[in-house]
């Protein structure tokens, strides 16, 4: 068709009007919704709270200061805040805290459609975690059966406290509870607004059971036996016969004396731990490991190296994956490369990367274990844990893109308490920051021995302590052996190389570190390159140590100097009963002090790595290290034996 040139003009025009219309409109929008959403945040107990309305009900959604990995949440049921310690152990723990008001609505398919619409909303806009953890106390124990009984498949676990199970014990009263005239009426009017006429019709937790069971989704319930409000006897205890006939899990803990109140419990502990259990995956597979296999498979061969301190050094967990790995690829001629020294830390596992694994060649698998002696032994600070582990992770995958890692938590006593409590141990999670950082794959070793122990499926002594026994380095073994099945048994295993970030978690870890020759220290009074004479020594030695060549010395005053290149220092040493302190000087700066004595050197010629300075500025330097005095009051005199200076 074709337009007189007038009317051709007139369209144009009114055409550039609509789209100047359109812009502004959107202009507009865009603002008004910035400033809408300005107005919605508040705080909550420190975390910040987006308030928000659904479907015109009022709802907030609580965020943590740095969420967990997958974004866990959960709901929570009527009564917002009142018992608050459960939501803010796990907003400490990374997960988000959801809130949806349908209250006076008694758990009514209207309160499910709401829900609906809330779910679908956080999730799609805030990427949570597909499966939530539900939260309901009293009567908020109604409406998360009931959703979860429609969305069984979107539910990780139920924790309730003291829930409303059936509306005929309340509010009706029908049974031995005293019930509530007004909340009846209430609770009626809301089941007929949805089309439910008589009480009779009402579906309610204890009917809807069999979805739950059949999607295995476990339980936890908090009643006090004392309850005249809702009676255990015709809530929780008729849901959970019902429930362990359908072959569901449910937990019952049980308060004597108490009544309807206090809900929850003074340390909530079990009640994190329960939903941390079901949220949270003990086995994490994240870049995958198709490149070791594709090694392993294609050429025959592959090195393996393991990294860590005793519990790597001992006959454990180790030599089982080595086994393993041989039955998988039976074809395949491995090098395994045991790498873990006793006591050693993140810090000292950094700075002989390079010298004692990746001089022998590629290496295609790394074990990397780290966060007990990180945790006991050197009691690193949060920043320490990440400089150390991260300096590993860098060096690796900069020697090897292609290098498939694994990183592993084992648990002592100190942190197997931590994590009983709800908590996660310092070590733990300082690691876990690294490691979603580089998108490695890890075994959470030490909370899947802390859920056995709770769930009493597993002992203490059972497992084996600090340094596991078999079964306990089984277990460890199990769930690599587990992690490599799933990214192995996938037949569109994606070989590709490993990505490093585009810049260090923090900018002064140990991705340079390395071990300097005893030959670059520039050696002057009282300082000698040599063997000890260790039969003339106090205190035990570690055979491993005993035939190597140190920087020794043994009179105050003994003094050497060391030119290096990069932005930090240290010496790792020996360190027995006699171990003295070192004044260092770093560009001719003040000497400061640092004690080679550790807790363990009374009895034991104890390896650890002392850094006097990380945070440098970039480039070269020289340092003056002098011997001072004893740092044990008893010692007879002050020594050093540094099995070698390190840099980063």
């Amino acid at each position: 068709m074709i337009f007189p040139s007038c009317l051709a003009r007139e369209t144009s025009f009114f055409v550039k009007m609509l789209i100047f219309l359109i812009l502004a409109t959107s202009t507009a929008v865009t603002y008004v919704d910035a400033q809408e959403e300005a107005r919605s945040k508040s705080q909550w107990q420190g975390f910040e709270r987006a308030d928000f309305e659904v479907e015109g009900r009022k709802a907030w959604l609580v965020k943590p200061d740095r969420p967990a990995e997958g974004k866990p949440w959960i709901w929570r049921a009527r009564f917002f805040g009142h018992e608050p310690q459960t939501d803010i152990a796990l907003l400490q723990a990374g997960y988000h805290l959801a809130y949806c008001d349908v209250g006076g609505l008694f758990g009514s398919p209207t309160a499910v459609q709401h829900w609906n619409a809330f779910y679908e909303k956080v999730v799609r806009e805030h990427e949570l975690a597909q499966r939530v953890a539900l939260e309901g106390m009293s009567r908020g124990g109604l409406i998360i059966y009931n959703w979860a009984a429609e969305n069984p498949g979107k539910v990780a676990c139920i924790y309730a406290d003291a829930p409303v199970c059936t509306v005929s014990s309340w509010p009706q009263g029908s049974g031995v509870g005293k019930g509530s005239a007004g909340a009846w009426k209430q609770c009626m009017a809301a089941y007929a607004a949805a089309g439910v006429k008589e009480p009779s019709e009402i579906q309610g937790p204890l009917d809807r059971l069999d979805t739950l069971a059949k999607a295995d989704v476990p339980l936890l319930h908090i009643v006090g036996d004392a309850d005249e409000v809702v009676p255990v006897s015709e809530n929780t205890a008729v849901l959970e016969q019902k429930y362990k006939a359908l072959g569901g899990t449910i937990e019952v803990i049980h308060k004597p004396s108490v009544g309807h109140h206090p809900h929850s419990l003074t340390e909530p502990g079990p009640i994190v731990r329960f939903v941390r259990q079901h949220c949270e995956n003990n086995i994490v597979l994240r870049d995958g490991l198709a490149n070791s296999a594709g090694v392993f498979e294609k050429e025959a061969k592959g090195t393996v190296a393991f990294i860590g301190g005793s519990i790597t050094q001992m006959n454990g967990y180790r030599p089982m994956v080595c086994e393993n790995l041989q039955k998988r690829f039976p074809k395949a001629k491995f090098n395994f490369i045991n790498a873990g020294i006793s006591s050693t830390c993140s810090t000292t596992g950094a700075c002989r990367l390079q010298e004692q694994v990746f001089h022998q060649g590629r290496v295609d698998m790394l074990f990397v274990e780290f966060a007990v002696n990180d945790d006991q032994d050197a009691a690193h600070s949060r920043q320490n844990c990440i400089r150390g582990l991260e300096g590993i992770l860098h060096q690796a995958l900069a020697h090897n893109p292609n290098m498939d890692i694994v990183v592993t938590f084992f648990v002592n006593t100190k942190m197997l308490e931590s994590l009983q409590r709800g908590h996660t141990p310092l070590s733990i999670a300082a690691h876990q920051r690294v490691i979603e950082h580089y998108e490695v794959s890890s075994i959470h070793l030490a909370k899947e021995i802390a859920e056995r122990i709770s769930d009493e499926k597993l002992t203490w002594a059972q497992y084996g302590g600090v340094h596991p026994k078999p079964l306990g380095n089984r277990i460890c073994a199990n769930m690599i052996q587990q992690l490599c099945n799933e990214s192995w048994d996938t037949e569109n295993s994606e070989t590709k190389p490993h990505a490093l970030p585009a810049q260090l978690l923090d900018r002064t870890s140990y991705a340079n570190a390395r071990l300097l020759p005893l030959t670059e220290a520039q050696l002057e009074s009282g300082w000698r390159i040599e063997v000890p004479a260790w039969k003339e020594l106090a205190g035990s030695k570690r055979e491993q140590f005993t035939k190597l060549e140190m920087l020794c010395a043994d009179s105050a005053g003994a003094t050497m100097h060391i030119e290096f290149t990069g932005r930090a220092l240290g010496a790792y040493v020996l360190a027995g009963p006699d171990a003295g302190v070192l004044e260092v000087s770093i560009d001719g700066h003040a000497f400061q002090d640092f004690n080679l004595l550790h807790r363990h050197s009374k009895r034991l010629h104890y390896p650890r790595t002392v850094m006097f300075q990380s945070d440098l500025p970039p480039g070269k330097h020289k340092a003056t290290i002098r011997l001072k005095q004893a740092a044990n009051a008893g010692a007879a005199q002050s020594a050093a034996r540094i099995l070698r200076l390190v840099a980063n």
